[in-house]
């Protein structure tokens, strides 16, 4: 097969380890930095160039997508899957996935276990917000903010007072979750692919920190996760309609409880954790299942 790896860097230990899966297994691969991807979108023949040539042939691609780019490389997907080639992910879940509201509005509908989060616009609503996710502690989260950062923990209600009106003022746009203090400053990374949960580690935040971010100090180890937690991840990433994701879970005294749904799970930490060829199986999993024109929104939405 001939793959596609979107990728800004193909010395990201990810994208180097998915190279050599798929190498492994005798496949042809490219890595295409997204931002230097173009497209041809007016045409009766849907094609993109990359640095002065036309890309075709290409029976699968994986995205590796930055937050910090989704717009330009949802697109950017978005024109292969027009193309007819196989998408790892969609370009519409992991929309979907990068969107923290929607994401949680959707998760919600169909009954999986959240913390309980509120969303307001007004600052005199600030109040009842607070009080609406059970009072302080409680946790503020920025919309756009990745890998931790833009989440503030608040002790009292008078300083989630002061976070909420500072980043009111500033036009961001926030949520407030309530605090699920018997997690103890660790979550579960699920990396889900297809069906299954194939390998999830416990993430625990460094003394003093209640963010578990491997990329802010926390650190990693293996852990069994219960038949519960296994539906709540493979559940929470069918509602997303991603492949493979890295399904974020607590601990909480009420089950199981998903913070979020990651589209491109990062596979150095689960990989050195678990010893799991995690890159192999989601080779796997294309050679399963990559046809022609699968896209199910067709390049849609």
């Amino acid at each position: 097969m001939k793959i596609a790896i979107l990728s800004r860097n193909a010395n990201l230990y990810s994208t180097r380890r998915l190279i050599e899966a798929a190498t492994e297994r005798g496949h042809e691969v490219r890595v295409i930095d997204t931002l230097r991807a173009y497209m041809n979108i007016a045409s009766h023949k849907p094609s993109i160039h990359y640095k002065g040539e036309e890309l075709e042939g290409f029976d699968a691609v994986i995205p590796r997508i930055g937050a910090s780019i989704t717009f330009y490389g949802t697109a950017v997907l978005r024109q292969f899957e027009m193309m007819g080639v196989f998408p790892l992910n969609e370009s519409v879940a992991i929309s979907r996935s990068r969107d923290k509201l929607r994401s949680l509005q959707l998760l919600a509908r169909k009954g999986v276990g959240l913390p309980v989060t509120g969303f307001a616009h007004s600052p005199d609503d600030i109040p009842d917000l607070i009080s609406m996710v059970g009072g302080a502690p409680l946790v503020i989260k920025l919309l756009e903010g990745t890998q931790g950062i833009g989440v503030v923990l608040c002790e009292t209600e008078k300083a989630a007072e002061s976070v909420l009106e500072a980043f009111m003022g500033l036009k961001a746009n926030i949520m407030v979750q309530e605090y699920i203090r018997e997690a103890g400053g660790a979550d579960i990374r699920c990396l889900v692919v297809g069906d299954k949960v194939i390998a999830a580690m416990k993430r625990q935040a460094k003394p003093g920190e209640f963010r578990s971010n491997l990329h802010r100090g926390g650190s990693a180890s293996l852990i069994k996760i219960t038949p519960e937690e296994r539906m709540t991840a493979v559940r929470a990433a069918k509602v997303m309609g991603l492949s493979v994701a890295g399904v974020d879970i607590l601990r909480s005294n009420h089950g199981p409880v998903v913070m979020e749904v990651n589209s491109s799970p990062g596979l150095e930490g689960i990989e050195s954790t678990t010893g799991k060829d995690v890159a192999g199986l989601i080779i796997d999993y294309i050679e399963k299942n990559a046809r022609p024109n699968q896209t199910r929104t067709k390049g849609k939405g």
